[in-house]
């Protein structure tokens, strides 16, 4: 680090003040643009059947027309919820 002599003292804290200036400024940007990513919520066959109010193998019949899309692991079988939502169609 330069040492200053007092003289110069003046003018640092001028450019100090000017860099937290423009830091508090991008702070602002970041904060006023800033959208934390949610997490993809996963839904179960059971739990999709109750969203829908219908039975598993319903579920299971629109899985294979390819009306819900599914997503396993191993065994497992899941359908993420924004995915579910987004199936409901508008009639009228």
């Amino acid at each position: 680090m330069k040492s200053l002599r007092f003289e110069e003292m003046p003018r640092a804290v001028e450019e100090i003040l000017e860099k937290l200036i423009v830091i508090e400024q991008r702070l602002n940007d970041i904060k006023n643009h800033f959208q934390p990513i949610k997490p993809i919520e996963l839904m179960t066959r059971k739990e999709v059947a109750l969203f829908f109010k219908v039975d598993i193998s319903t579920v299971h019949n629109w899985t294979k027309k390819g009306k819900l899309q599914s997503y396993g692991i191993g065994a497992r079988v899941y359908y993420k919820r924004k995915e579910v939502e987004n199936v409901l169609i508008k009639l009228f």
